[in-house]
């Protein structure tokens, strides 16, 4: 069986922190826990509790050994549950709810226990999606990493893949945004992630060729080590290095500059990361993407 996303994310953030000195790691929990209000929250940049920046902060509090307390968080966010029309806070909220699991100490089981459940489970009926499009490669792949998270077996796998091909551009990439000439960073990771997991089966499936997504994503790497978001992004980003270097180690490519000086000059003095080099405040978002781009950082071959 194929390790669902999020799975295969908390992996990469494993990767990561083992690539720091303890001395780091003490930094970086340090800053997890100044992004944490009642003990379950965390904060996004207004300082207010958001269940988008919890998720990520509950990821790096599993991978990190950060104490929650379960049981009360469990309580608040219930409190706090998102409009079930709004597909990123929903997919945030229900991983936010399998992270206390996997903190309450429950570990990975649950999640092989969903997948293998007969019960049946139905979606909301989602209003709100990313661009306002639920067919964007961004969409579909936080619907594939939904349904994954409750144990929804995804029965319309070539369906999918059809569709995606919809936003592909010409040259190689995909973008948010159907019939672009251009396309962007995170769409096509966005793209090759929901492949690389739909296509366990190539002959069954078919086989759509990533060559060219694949040569379009590494092309947007700067000599740095960073990429880019988008052809016009005036500097790389850690979350635009962060998706390309998690996908292309899904497919164990290489990329073509070494990334690690790049991610560690975005690491700053309160713990945390900053997206930009022309940016000095971090989040626990941007964190969670600079541990995931350290730990999905392949080696070079000496």
């Amino acid at each position: 069986m194929r390790q669902i996303i999020s799975i295969k994310m908390l992996d990469a953030l494993r990767k990561g922190r083992n690539k720091l000195s303890g001395e780091a790691q003490e930094r970086i929990k340090e800053y997890i826990r100044s992004q944490m209000v009642d003990s379950a929250f965390f904060v996004g940049k207004n300082r207010q509790r958001d269940v988008y920046y919890t998720a990520f902060g509950l990821m790096l509090c599993y991978v990190f050994g950060v104490r929650v307390n379960c049981v009360g968080a469990r309580a608040q966010l219930e409190a706090y549950k998102p409009n079930d029309r709004n597909l990123i806070h929903y997919a945030a909220y229900m991983r936010s709810v399998m992270l206390l699991e996997l903190l309450d100490g429950k570990k990975a089981g649950i999640i092989l226990s969903r997948l293998l459940s007969s019960e049946v489970k139905t979606l909301p009926s989602f209003t709100e999606y990313p661009h306002g499009d639920e067919y964007s490669p961004y969409s579909v792949f936080m619907t594939l990493s939904l349904k994954e998270e409750v144990g929804i077996k995804v029965d319309n796998k070539n369906a999918m893949l059809e569709q995606l091909d919809l936003y592909r551009v010409e040259n190689g990439g995909y973008s948010n945004v159907k019939g672009e000439i251009t396309a962007t960073t995170n769409a096509t990771a966005a793209a090759l992630c929901v492949k690389w997991q739909l296509e366990s089966n190539r002959r069954r499936l078919g086989s759509h060729d990533v060559t060219e997504d694949l040569g379009f994503l590494s092309s947007m790497q700067d000599e740095s080590g960073g990429f880019y978001a988008t052809l016009l992004s005036p500097v790389p980003d850690i979350l635009s290095t962060a998706t390309a270097l998690f996908v292309l180690s899904c497919y164990k490519k290489h990329p073509i500059f070494v990334s690690e000086a790049f991610i560690e000059a975005h690491w700053l003095d309160s713990g945390g990361f900053a997206p930009t080099l022309s940016e000095n405040e971090s989040d626990i978002e941007y964190t969670f993407y600079g541990i995931l781009a350290l730990g999905a950082a392949l080696r070079h071959d000496k």
